[in-house]
């Protein structure tokens, strides 16, 4: 059995889940459809098994959730797809994956299965799913923003994400565009708008396993809780996917799973939602040696030669920047957990200003674990540098942060689900998140400070 979580892009794969929902919506506030019984009916006779006697489709006010439609008790399980109706890379014509080979990875490919069956409109043997994925205006990843919408959350690391991220879709674009040439009948006048917008699809909904990512009709419905304990699970042996209820629900209840421990940049860019808040929230950051520094070369080579990575910039040089994934630090943490030793480290190199201090920092990593400037240094005043010199980088970050949170303006109460006003919202949570985490550091960074200042030092 494959537990199987989500991440893509530069993570590695994920789970969809275009609507925003949280809270157990009760099954006298929803408005089903005799459709949804069709679909489930339809997947159950394709199949040619039982998917689910627990589950329901309905519709509440944020879009498509599964609900209890009895009784469910933790431990059960609530559905079980087979691989055969699932869409995988595996589904395209042997013709045209022998074109893209490796030139293109599986979402892309997963992505062109959507576009296939999309061309063929009702012939298509997957249109009653098909129809049912969300449109592009429904669908709110950082990637459909316009310019005016990103400028909102241009202080967070997620608008450089987002760049990258429609970069990487274009150009699989380009490649998968040769390839679909051979094939003019079938992918005539495809833009890469369109590819975009299954690229997305795949990208919110698709779960790995051993076979690639596949979309899980019925399994995509379920919506993210981001403290559930139940998770999407793979079977290769037996060729099935299946979820297992990990607490009770009375009938009615919204049945929710987690997609994964993702912050609020991550949901917003592959999921295309917030949580108001969210516990897996984090913030990069990046730091860096200035050119000013007559040591500059030397500390990039300790740095590299102690297994710290160095970057390379646009033209291929080494870079001085390091980035860095800071996460909450909870309150009376004695050892600042959340803000992470490599960074910690990188400061106390930085804040060295002669070839003895490096060098010593090199001698202690060997007669050590290996490990460059994880230890306080000797050096009080110069600990309490390195330290001051992270505080006041974050502490810039956090003003900047709140003054474009601040710049949004208030939301309506509650907030409508018309587009401006509801990414408007998403916005907020972000940028409030990772305000948390930065004045969380900040605060430990400070008391930290204040006691070397106050105390004997060893």
């Amino acid at each position: 059995m494959l537990l199987v979580a989500r991440q893509f892009s530069h993570r590695w794969w994920r789970r969809r889940r275009p609507h925003i929902r949280l809270s157990h919506t009760a099954l006298t506030n929803l408005n089903f459809h005799s459709e949804s019984d069709d679909f489930l009916s339809w997947l159950e006779r394709k199949s040619g098994t039982e998917i689910s006697s627990a589950l329901s489709i309905g519709k509440s006010t944020l879009g498509t959730a599964l609900f209890a439609s009895k009784t469910i008790r933790a431990g059960d399980c609530i559905l079980k797809v087979p691989y055969s109706v699932q869409l995988a890379p595996d589904n395209l014509a042997p013709e045209l994956r022998a074109l893209l080979g490796d030139r293109v990875g599986d979402v892309a490919k997963v992505a062109i299965v959507i576009l296939l069956e999309q061309k063929m409109g009702q012939d298509s043997e997957w249109a009653p799913y098909i129809s049912r994925l969300p449109r592009p205006e429904e669908m709110h990843s950082t990637i459909f923003w316009s310019e005016d919408e990103l400028e909102m959350i241009c202080r967070s690391s997620l608008y450089q994400e987002t760049i990258n991220q429609r970069s990487l879709v274009e150009k699989e674009f380009l490649a998968v565009r040769r390839a679909l040439e051979h094939f003019p009948e079938m992918f005539q006048s495809i833009s890469c708008k369109d590819f975009m917008h299954a690229y997305a699809l795949v990208t919110s909904r698709a779960w790995g396993s051993r076979k690639g990512y596949s979309l899980i009709p019925f399994a995509d419905f379920l919506n993210h809780d981001g403290t559930s304990e139940s998770v999407v699970l793979s079977d290769d042996d037996r060729h099935f996917s299946e979820v297992i209820a990990d607490r009770n629900y009375a009938q009615g209840e919204q049945v929710l799973i987690r997609y994964g421990k993702f912050s609020n940049a991550t949901l917003l860019l592959d999921f295309g939602f917030t949580l108001p808040y969210n516990i897996h929230d984090q913030v990069q950051i990046q730091v860096n040696i200035p050119h000013h520094d007559i040591l500059r070369d030397l500390k990039l080579e300790l740095l590299k030669r102690h297994h710290r990575p160095i970057n390379n910039d646009i033209n291929g040089f080494n870079s001085s920047v390091d980035c860095f994934t800071i996460k909450e630090v909870k309150s009376g943490s004695g050892n600042g957990k959340g803000i992470p030793q490599s960074l910690r480290a990188f400061a106390r190199v930085l804040c060295c200003t002669s070839c003895e201090e490096l060098s010593d920092l090199a001698n202690e990593a060997v007669e050590h674990d290996g490990r460059l400037a994880r230890r306080p240094l000797t050096n009080r005043s110069r600990e309490i540098e390195a330290h001051q010199m992270l505080m006041e980088k974050l502490t810039q970050l956090a003003e900047d942060c709140d003054a474009s949170f601040k710049s949004l303006g208030p939301v309506s109460s509650p907030v409508t689900f018309e587009r401006p006003s509801l990414r408007k919202q998403m916005a907020r949570d972000l940028l409030n998140g990772e305000l948390r985490i930065l004045k969380s550091a900040c605060a430990w960074l400070k008391d930290y400070c204040t006691t070397l200042t106050a105390t004997d030092y060893h």
